[in-house]
């Protein structure tokens, strides 16, 4: 068994330490579902793998346990084996089994039945289509999520750590609080977990929430208002079809009335002159760090530093709960205006920081770098389409992007940013641009100009 699922973990689109070396070294039964007349056994694992170096990390198996094989569900299929709870097997990915899933969900609309150490929760007034017929995403990378019909949507954390989920917890806060920028969540899942001895005594799993069925990525909104200039490169944005400023806006005032409720909902403090100093003391030796690999940042080294320098002065700063990824990925555009999705944080980062309280500015920031990426993203795939029109796509750009992040900024602030406020804006910005230089060196070289360009123009600003 332990051979299959390591060939199946290391195969997955959701494993997030690909190229590593490691074993299975437990596997753990976080609960069953009860056995229907017909259909599968189901049964949630956590499975942990220990990599060569030692570290090691915990991943959910959502499994659907079979008599016999079907062949519709071949392209999920884990392994054959004998299990203590189904007996001999063929095991399957669940989150393809149509069947296991229903019966997923129908504990969820009912968690009285919740079985073993399993607990399923569900919102008040929350309803559940239980005859809804599911269909896995197939996009996603870093966790897994399927869809009821129009009405509901579960995502199911793969690499799971004890404690609360932040995305759980900040979309229960948001939906009770009744904001109209999240997708309402309906209900989660955990299991208890003794071994935890910081954090809680408990893993949660997944989380149920209202299906955004006429929802648009964002980010493919971006793109599609940049297309359209880039068509009609002898106009102004305000002038093509399709500008984005209008969006823009409103999805600032989005960002600014979910940074009330967290406010309203989450501890706020103010951070101290020395923590300031240790914020651009973090920020210098991300950029020192950087410069090792990408060598073109060295140029930028002194005015990046002379922007940390001044944060590191600043006497106090507003922190509080934030979204802590944000860019326009995570954000939805529906009938009834923009959704905020995803409040995992950065993945690549603790838990226990994920969750501390940072200035809303971060937040911002990461929106802002994303303007700059959808222009430049367009522009790559005109490129060399045609020997004229270059410069003027160039210019056209960079007039978008300017036009997008000032609408953006204008509506979240509600007034005028203080030279402090510009300041630490650009701090941040920068901090993530630095972080966008590594990660393209390392993953798509040909990408790197467009976080140097946004490095070149903060520190000429």
């Amino acid at each position: 068994m332990d051979s299959e699922l390591r060939h199946f973990i290391k195969n997955a689109r959701w494993f997030a330490s690909k190229g590593r070396t490691f074993q299975v070294t437990g596997v753990r039964r976080a609960g069953t579902l009860p056995l229907p007349d017909e259909g599968p056994g189901v049964a949630i694992d956590l499975v942990e793998i220990t990599f060569a170096e030692g570290d090691s990390e915990l991943y959910q198996l959502p499994l659907a346990f079979r008599t016999g094989p079907d062949d519709r569900l071949e392209h999920a299929l884990i392994g054959v084996w004998d299990d203590p709870d189904f007996g001999r097997s063929h095991v399957y990915d669940a989150i393809h089994d149509r069947e296991a899933m229903s019966q997923l969900l129908a504990s969820f609309a009912d968690p009285s039945l919740s079985p073993g150490a399993l607990a399923f929760h569900r919102l008040p007034g929350s309803q559940l289509d239980t005859s809804a017929i599911s269909s896995p995403f197939t996009g996603e990378q870093s966790n897994s999520s399927v869809a009821f019909g129009e009405d509901s949507l579960l995502k199911l954390f793969r690499k799971v750590t004890p404690g609360v989920n932040p995305d759980v917890q900040v979309h229960r806060v948001l939906t009770e609080a009744g904001s109209e920028h999240v997708a309402a969540l309906l209900g989660w899942l955990e299991v208890n977990d003794p071994d935890s001895q910081t954090t809680g005594s408990v893993i949660q799993l997944g989380m149920l929430q209202q299906f955004l069925r006429t929802a648009s990525d964002g980010w493919e909104l971006a793109q599609a208002s940049v297309r359209n200039l880039y068509a009609e490169a002898d106009l102004h944005a305000a002038e093509v079809g399709g500008d984005f400023a209008g969006e823009s806006e409103r999805l600032g005032e989005a960002l600014a009335e979910v940074h009330e409720v967290l406010a309203e909902k989450f501890p706020v403090a103010t951070r101290s002159p020395d923590e300031m100093a240790e914020l651009a003391r973090s920020m210098r030796a991300r950029l020192d760090a950087a410069i090792e690999v990408v060598p073109d940042l060295a140029e930028h080294r002194a005015g990046l530093s002379a922007i940390f320098d001044q944060v590191a002065g600043f006497d106090a700063v507003a922190v509080q709960r934030i979204h802590g990824d944000l860019h326009l990925g995570q954000t939805l555009r529906t009938a009834k205006g923009w959704k905020i999705v995803d409040f995992e944080g950065e993945p690549a980062r603790p838990l226990a920081e994920r969750v501390l309280p940072d200035s809303r500015w971060r937040d911002v920031a990461g929106m802002l770098r994303s303007f700059d990426y959808a222009a430049l993203a367009v522009a790559r795939i005109f490129a060399g389409s045609d020997g004229t029109g270059e410069t003027q796509r160039d210019y056209r750009g960079q007039e978008w992007t300017l036009r997008n992040r000032s609408a953006f900024l204008r509506a979240c602030a509600g007034r005028e940013l203080s030279d402090d406020e510009q300041l630490l804006l650009d701090a941040y910005e920068a901090d993530k641009a630095v972080y966008e230089c590594v990660y393209e060196v390392r993953n798509r070289p040909s990408w790197l100009p467009i976080p140097l360009a946004g490095i070149e123009r903060i520190v000429n600003r």
